[in-house]
């Protein structure tokens, strides 16, 4: 069991480390968040969605936004459109869960808002259609992908791909990658002395 336990925190690491030997990728985040910030600080929203792991990516990335990540600070425009079940029920069922959150990008977002992805193998569906429209309302795009980044990259204004073919450690990265993201948001919203005042 111990060699197990070995094995995967060392897989774990493996990826952590070719993630940041990743020039581009980090390149890709910096941009992203700076992007990011200057769409909150005009007033737009981030809205996040991805499925099962990659869904509860989309919420405490949220909660992190609205609530805080390491200091206080003033609240953060952000939502996870993986939440209502009632709004996904009936998307899913009047329509086709391929449309979950197309239909609430069409309904909450506008220009120069900023909507994030999270697709493990860059192929999810519903995902890519919520790019899509984000790409035609001039909603700026994010993808956080892994393996090739699968079918995303074209629909991303920015895309985070962490290089490992392993759902959990391309999710595990994804964790890590989503906390710098938020802190350089708030970085950019707040400057760099107000978290030095905390």
């Amino acid at each position: 069991m111990k060699n197990l336990i070995l094995e995967k925190l060392d897989n774990s690491i493996v990826t952590l480390q070719k993630v940041r030997s990743d020039d581009a990728l980090q390149v890709a985040l910096a941009e992203a968040a700076a992007l990011t910030g200057k769409a909150l600080l005009d007033g737009r929203k981030l809205m996040i969605a991805g499925n099962g792991g990659s869904a509860a990516d989309a919420q405490h990335l949220a909660a992190e936004f609205v609530s805080r990540l390491t200091v206080d600070r003033p609240a953060m425009r952000a939502l996870a459109l993986t939440t209502d079940t009632s709004i996904l029920t009936a998307i899913g069922n009047d329509y086709s869960y391929d449309n979950v959150f197309e239909r609430q990008i069409e309904a909450l977002g506008q220009k120069d808002d900023v909507f994030l992805g999270i697709s493990t193998s860059g192929n999810s569906k519903n995902i890519l259609k919520a790019l899509e429209l984000s790409r035609k309302m001039g909603i700026t795009t994010i993808g956080f992908s892994g393996r090739t980044g699968g079918k995303m990259p074209p629909l991303c204004d920015y895309n985070v791909i962490v290089p490992s073919e392993v759902t959990a450690n391309i999710q595990e990265s994804h964790l890590a990658l989503e906390h710098i993201f938020c802190h350089l948001v708030e970085l950019r919203c707040f400057g760099a002395e107000f978290f030095a005042s905390q």
